[in-house]
């Protein structure tokens, strides 16, 4: 079984807390971490920008990845949102069972 965290940032923290609940019930995630008010600097169509987002970080099995990005695109107000997959390649054994057991088969 192969596991993921999922970082994607929101334009606010009621943004990712409607994402967050919905792949929480689509049984995408086992859990959403919300970190409202960071600050990220970034190239947007030729230009520099600066905005204040709110960061999710999930924890997902890697066979739910296309399910995820599918239903992120659909719920998010940006037009490119970043989500970006890192495997977990080690980790509490019960913490990852209950990762798996969290989430769909």
């Amino acid at each position: 079984m192969r596991y993921l965290v999922v970082f994607i940032t929101c334009s606010n923290t009621k943004e990712a807390d409607k994402i967050a609940q919905t792949l929480l019930k689509l049984k995408l995630t086992a859990c959403a971490n919300l970190i409202p008010e960071i600050k990220s600097v970034y190239w947007w169509q030729g230009k520099i920008e600066n905005s204040s987002e709110t960061m999710m970080i999930l924890k997902t099995k890697t066979s739910l990845l296309s399910k995820l990005i599918k239903e992120v695109k659909k719920l998010h107000s940006y037009s490119v949102p970043e989500i970006i997959a890192l495997p977990i390649t080690k980790g509490n054994p019960d913490y990852l069972k209950w990762i798996n057991e969290s989430v769909r088969a």
